[in-house]
């Protein structure tokens, strides 16, 4: 079971949301809600509602399938940010100028599946 979830134009920049992504990315869900909850980072509050989302999809899909489901099983296999569509302003400049400024977007991705079951070897005990 796996679920995913999607959250798009969220004003603020990829790269910043960037830094707090590459900290719960392959890790378990309730480690990654644990590093948002004390990250001091403002990127980390968007990121943990795509994660509960994600999670909450997850969730739906297994009782869709009437499987079993345990959160604590779930790690974050995908976690991507990209940037969205910038929007445009205008700031005043001297002598009648005005200066292009870009406010960023970003388009959050996070995917969490359920560990892979290592195998073992043949006549390992």
């Amino acid at each position: 079971m796996n679920g995913h979830a999607i959250q798009r134009s969220v004003r603020q920049s990829p790269r910043k949301m960037r830094l707090v992504m590459d900290l719960i990315r392959g890790k378990n869900v309730n480690d990654a809600y644990g590093i948002l909850q004390f990250s001091k980072k403002l990127a980390a509050r968007q990121i943990a509602k795509t994660l509960k989302s994600a999670v909450a999809n997850a969730e739906q899909h297994a009782q869709k399938g009437n499987e079993s489901f345990d959160v604590d099983e779930l790690v974050v296999v995908d976690a991507q940010v990209q940037m969205g569509s910038p929007l445009k302003r205008f700031s005043a400049a001297a002598q009648g100028r005005a200066t292009p400024i870009r406010k960023r977007t970003s388009h959050v991705h996070i995917t969490v599946a359920e560990k892979p079951v290592a195998k073992q070897k043949k006549g390992a005990k």
